[in-house]
C-alpha cells in the first residue's frame, strides 16, 4: 500500500448530497458546501406508496424524511430536489430480498441499496447531469494514493465506522463518493451538536433502524403476506420431527427464539436453527456448538481495487455490526472467494455478505454462498 495517502478531493467539485432526512446526510451535506463545493441536495423516493415505510424513529425514505431533508437543504443554502427512484427500489432492493428469503438466504438490503440504488441508479444519474461526486452520511474514508488510485479505508473512529456496507463498491463508484464524516473522530453526540449549531432541525432526529421498507417491523409477517404461509417441519439433525413452522422463509441461521419447540432437549440446553431448506419447507435446529464454521465460499465478488492474487491473509467481517476475525482466502477462477478462518466463528448463514480487510482498507466483499461446518450438521 502506498504510504502517502491524501484526503480525497483537494479541488471544488460539482456534487449531490443524498440527504435521507437524517443527521449524518445533513451535516454531510453541510460540511461539503463548507468544504467549498457546489452541492445540490437530493432525496431518493423510493417507495410508491410512502406510508409503507417506517416512519419516525425508525424511517429513512418516507414524505416526513423528504421534508426534513428539505428543511436541511434550505438552511444549508443549497439547492433541493426528489428523485423517484421507487420502481428501481423495488426491483433492485424489495423482490431481491423477497427472492433470497424464499431461497434459504439471509440478504442484507442496505448493503444491496448502497450498491443498486446510492452508488448505481443515483451516481449514473449524477454522473449523466455532470455532477462529479454523490455525498452520504456513510462513516468511511477515500483516500488517495500517489499514483491516483482510491482505497475505501474504515472511518476514523470504529464505534460508527460502516464500511461494510460499502464493501460492494468498485473502482469507478469510489472515484466519485465522498463521505465527509468519515475521517474525523467525533462522537455521535457531537455530530447532533454540530448540526443543532448550525441550525438543523434534524440534529435531535433519533437514528433509523432496521429494514425501512417494512413498515411494522415484521419481517416474517411482510414475508408471509408476499410469500404465503406453508407450513412445515422443525426437525433436528438425525431427522426427528420437533415442532412445525408456518413458513421456512421467517427463520435465519443461528436463530434461537420462535422455533416454537414442544420437545426440550435431551440436555435441557437451547436449540438454535443450523439449516434451512426451501426444497422441503424444512428448518433443522440443534445445540449451538453446530453452528460453529470453520470455512465458507463466496461468490460474486467486488472488488474495491485490483482482486488479490494468489491466497493471502485479511480480516473479515460477517454482518454490519460485527467485530473481525483473521482468515485466509483465495480467489478461484476469478469468481469464486474460499474463506478459512482461523478459529470457528458463529452465526454464519448463506446469503450474507463477507468483506475482506487489509488493515484498515476494505479488499472487496463477495456473497457467502455455503458454509463448512467443524461439526456434522444437517
Amino acid at each position: 500500500m502506498t504510504e502517502n495517502r491524501t484526503p480525497q478531493s483537494p479541488r471544488p467539485l460539482r456534487v449531490l448530497a443524498a440527504m435521507s432526512g437524517g443527521v449524518d446526510s445533513a451535516v454531510a451535506a453541510a460540511r461539503a458546501a463548507e468544504a467549498g463545493h457546489d452541492v445540490t441536495g437530493v432525496h431518493l423516493a423510493l417507495s410508491a406508496n410512502p406510508q409503507s415505510f417506517r416512519t419516525g424513529a425508525r424511517g429513512c425514505c418516507t414524505i416526513e424524511d423528504s421534508r426534513d431533508a428539505r428543511r436541511a437543504a434550505d438552511v444549508i443554502g443549497i439547492p433541493f430536489y426528489v428523485w423517484d427512484l421507487a420502481e428501481r427500489f423495488r426491483e433492485d432492493v424489495v423482490e431481491d430480498f423477497i427472492a433470497e428469503y424464499e431461497a434459504g438466504r439471509t440478504p442484507n438490503p442496505c448493503l444491496r441499496c448502497n450498491e443498486k440504488i446510492k452508488f448505481a441508479a443515483l451516481l449514473d444519474k449524477a454522473l449523466a447531469l455532470g455532477f462529479d461526486a454523490v455525498v452520504t452520511g456513510h462513516y468511511a474514508t477515500v483516500v488517495v494514493n500517489d499514483d491516483g488510485t482510491r482505497e475505501l479505508h474504515r472511518a476514523s473512529d470504529m464505534a460508527k465506522d460502516q464500511s461494510y456496507v460499502l464493501g460492494v463498491l468498485d473502482d469507478r463508484q469510489l472515484a466519485h463518493a465522498m463521505f465527509p464524516l468519515g475521517d474525523t473522530l467525533t462522537t455521535k453526540e457531537e455530530i447532533r451538536a454540530e448540526a443543532e449549531e448550525r441550525g438543523l432541525a434534524v440534529a435531535k432526529k433519533p437514528d433509523s433502524h432496521d429494514i425501512c421498507f417494512i413498515a411494522d417491523g415484521d419481517t416474517q409477517g411482510f414475508l408471509a403476506d408476499r410469500l404465503g404461509k406453508a407450513e412445515g417441519d422443525i426437525v433436528d439433525a438425525e431427522g426427528n420431527k420437533l415442532g412445525t413452522h408456518e413458513g421456512a422463509f421467517g427463520y435465519t441461521i443461528g436463530q434461537r427464539k420462535g422455533l416454537r419447540i414442544g420437545t426440550p432437549a435431551p440436555d435441557g440446553k437451547p436449540r438454535y436453527v443450523l439449516d434451512i431448506s426451501p426444497v422441503n419447507n424444512t428448518v433443522t435446529v440443534g445445540p449451538v456448538a453446530d453452528l460453529d464454521v470453520t470455512g465458507l465460499t463466496a461468490i460474486k465478488p467486488r472488488w474495491c481495487g485490483a482482486a488479490p492474487a494468489g491466497p493471502g491473509t485479511y480480516t473479515a467481517q460477517l454482518r454490519a455490526h460485527g467485530g473481525e476475525t483473521p482468515v485466509r482466502a483465495e480467489l478461484i477462477d476469478g469468481s469464486e472467494l474460499r474463506v478459512s478462518f482461523d478459529e470457528p466463528v458463529r452465526g454464519v448463514a448463506p446469503g450474507q455478505a463477507i468483506v475482506l480487510y487489509d488493515g484498515t482498507r476494505v479488499v472487496g466483499s463477495a456473497t457467502i454462498a455455503t458454509t463448512e461446518r467443524a461439526t456434522a450438521a444437517a
